[in-house]
């Protein structure tokens, strides 16, 4: 795991002495993504200049430095993430007259690409990557991203450079940079939480779509630069429906165990300590058994703990590795410690980000650092075997809904409004003690009775704000995947058309980004074996809804096969989340850093946000009368964001 970046200069104006000095500050920039080497190459007669900082994950010697050049020194490149099949790719090639050096898998992917070219030789790749490739034949520019977006590439035109990158800070390194900020991203970010890709925050710059591969000619303009799709998650959901694998539950228990483990004993291939994030639910507990199954010795593993109630997970974890034997490091974080990471979110993140559960995932990562350098993690397990709660509750909720007329839907739904959360909270507290987040469930029960199909509720529910053009000045919310549902794909069911969407949307832009940034930021590689093998992602779409969904509980298929390892009592229990205490922090130690940064005098002199909505929210948020704080959040972490890169 590494981080990459560079530009291309089309004017081929800049010294050579200039290039390597904007170079070495843009990738100085992400040290924190590779702490372990650094290294430059550039072309001055094409104005092509390449950065790149190293985390040694493979072939830890001088053989695995990068900017690398292939064997006949046509390709120079910068690459970020795991291949994670070089092994097998490196047997072919062998076979074919190639010869290698150094054991790492940037020169076995070098070599694929002289064996194959570049599209045939990335569909043969199986990890996570992103990389920029200079052809110095064609005077190209290739930038490629990964299937799934696990891993993140930024690029954009400043002016006659093109400029690109791992993280955004390294782009707004190169004195040509434009930090006009895009007020349209702005209302995706405040309906969602995360800017969907292809925006950033920024106007002149874009994140590079999954499983996309932009090139540009030398002396050619951003008009004629070329995108192609080497693969298509929309294609593989649309295949395995109309190609099902057809078996009986054993057999198809067994079939998908085999593939699983085979994918982990790749994936727990390193040459530096290696461990794995548990959280004691059903992804990381089924990542852990399988690899503990695979290992002599006892897999390291990591949790942290909070004293807040309805957010610790910590006891659940702690009696999984007591069960597996695992070498377990457990650490409670106070409220105090949890809160500290809030001032450091803009530069973690660089343009705004507010999934609340950044604060904990940095803190597991930086836990994790201490001991290892790579960590698994069951990252995708809920969006590809139907976890999250939604995919199950829309569908029955909206069946029993549906009967009655819209008119009286839309009356219970008033009805429902009456009470406050906390009143809410205290009535079903009553009724069952265990229930989480009661007065969450209240608000999305009327939000279900409001909509007109179910779809309308997806959207409610991914929406924090329901109407953000309302609140940003001068902004309107962009045609993206969510917004336009002519291009939503067709499935079989409610369920996987949103486990589909999520899939291309929530995943990549807010999951994916979030564990990139927080492990990244403490210098840490995270392997995410649900999603980072396309094969294993393709099987999972063939498999029938009933092996995901099953008895009103999703993961159906995971639960047999943790079911080997660990009791039944491990496995059955409510679904937490990965979250802090949000709503009750902005009542409390939180309420003077919140109530400076949305100040209606400093919303009106910055110029991006109205402050009546805003204020209203949150003044009803702080009497208890409802609960805003998604809603907030978002505004504050752009506030916050805005705060820093003013500062």
């Amino acid at each position: 795991m590494c981080g990459i970046t560079g530009f291309f200069d089309t004017t081929i104006s800049t010294s050579k002495e200039t290039l390597i000095g904007i170079v070495t500050r843009m990738s100085d920039r992400i040290s924190h993504r590779g702490p372990d080497d650094s290294g430059i190459w550039i072309d001055e007669q094409n104005g092509v200049a390449l950065g790149f900082r190293r985390l040694a994950i493979l072939d830890l010697t001088p053989t695995g430095h990068q900017p690398m050049p292939s064997a006949d020194g046509r390709y120079f490149i910068v690459f970020n993430g795991e291949i994670y099949n070089f092994q097998s790719l490196r047997d072919e090639l062998n076979r074919l007259g190639h010869n290698f050096r150094g054991t790492s898998d940037t020169e076995i992917m070098l070599a694929s690409i002289s064996q194959w070219g570049l599209k045939a030789a990335v569909q043969r790749f199986n990890g996570m990557f992103a990389f920029a490739l200079w052809d110095r034949l064609k005077h190209t520019l290739s930038l490629v991203r990964d299937r799934l977006g696990i891993k993140p590439l930024y690029y954009g035109w400043c002016g006659k450079t093109l400029l690109f990158g791992s993280e955004l800070k390294a782009l707004r390194a190169h004195p040509d940079f434009n930090a006009s900020i895009n007020r349209d991203a702005l209302v995706s970010f405040i309906r969602y939480s995360y800017i969907p890709a292809p925006d950033t925050i920024y106007r002149s710059i874009h994140k590079l779509p999954p499983a996309s591969i932009l090139t540009i000619h030398s002396q050619q303009n951003k008009d004629t630069s070329n995108t192609c799709n080497y693969w298509s998650a929309n294609e593989v959901v649309q295949n395995g429906i109309a190609n099902p694998f057809i078996a009986d539950d054993a057999e198809t228990i067994n079939t998908f165990g085999t593939l699983l483990s085979e994918s982990l004993k790749l994936r727990m291939i390193a040459d530096v300590p290696l461990g794995a994030f548990l959280s004691g639910g059903i992804d990381s507990t089924t990542i852990v058994s399988l690899m503990q199954k695979q290992s002599r010795l006892p897999i390291r593993t990591f949790t942290i703990g909070f004293s807040e109630n309805g957010f610790d997970e910590a006891g659940y974890a702690r009696k999984v590795a007591s069960h597996l034997r695992t070498d377990h490091t457990e650490l409670y974080i106070s409220p105090e410690q949890t809160r500290e990471i809030i001032p450091r979110l803009p530069t973690l993140y660089d343009e705004p980000f507010a999934d609340p559960s950044q604060i904990p995932t940095f803190l597991v990562s930086q836990l994790a650092r201490q001991h290892v350098t790579v960590s698994l993690s069951g990252d995708g397990g809920d969006e590809l075997f139907g976890g999250y709660n939604r995919y199950f509750w829309v569908d029955r909720l909206w069946k029993q809904t549906s009967l009655f007329p819209t008119g009286i839907r839309n009356t219970l739904a008033c009805g429902l409004s009456l009470l406050t959360p906390q009143q809410w909270s205290w009535i079903l507290k009553l009724a069952n003690p265990k229930l989480p987040n009661p007065a969450d469930k209240v608000q999305k029960l009327t939000e279900v009775l409001s909509a007109a199909n179910p779809m309308d509720i997806y959207l409610s529910l991914v929406s924090k704000w329901k109407q953000p053009d309302e609140i940003v000045i001068d902004g309107s919310e962009p045609i993206g995947i969510l917004t336009n549902r002519s291009n939503w794909i067709k499935t079989r069911s409610i369920a996987e058309n949103m486990m589909a969407l999520d899939q291309v949307t929530y995943l990549p832009d807010d999951i994916l980004a979030k564990v990139d940034r927080a492990s990244m930021g403490n210098s840490l590689e995270v392997r995410a074996p649900f999603l980072d093998d396309h094969t294993l992602f393709e099987f999972a779409w063939k498999l029938p809804l009933k092996m995901k969904i099953r008895n009103g509980q999703g993961k159906w298929i995971l639960r047999q096969i943790l079911g080997k390892y660990v009791p039944e009592e491990m496995i059955n229990r409510p679904k937490m989340g990965f979250g802090v205490p949000i709503d009750a922090w902005l009542r409390g130690p939180l309420r003077t850093w919140a109530n400076d940064l949305i100040e209606e005098n400093r919303l009106q002199k910055e110029g991006f946000l109205r402050p009546e909505k805003i204020q209203k929210k949150w003044q009803e948020h702080l009497s208890g009368k409802q609960n805003w704080q998604y809603d907030l959040w978002n505004v504050l972490m752009f506030q916050s964001w805005l705060e820093e890169q003013n500062s």
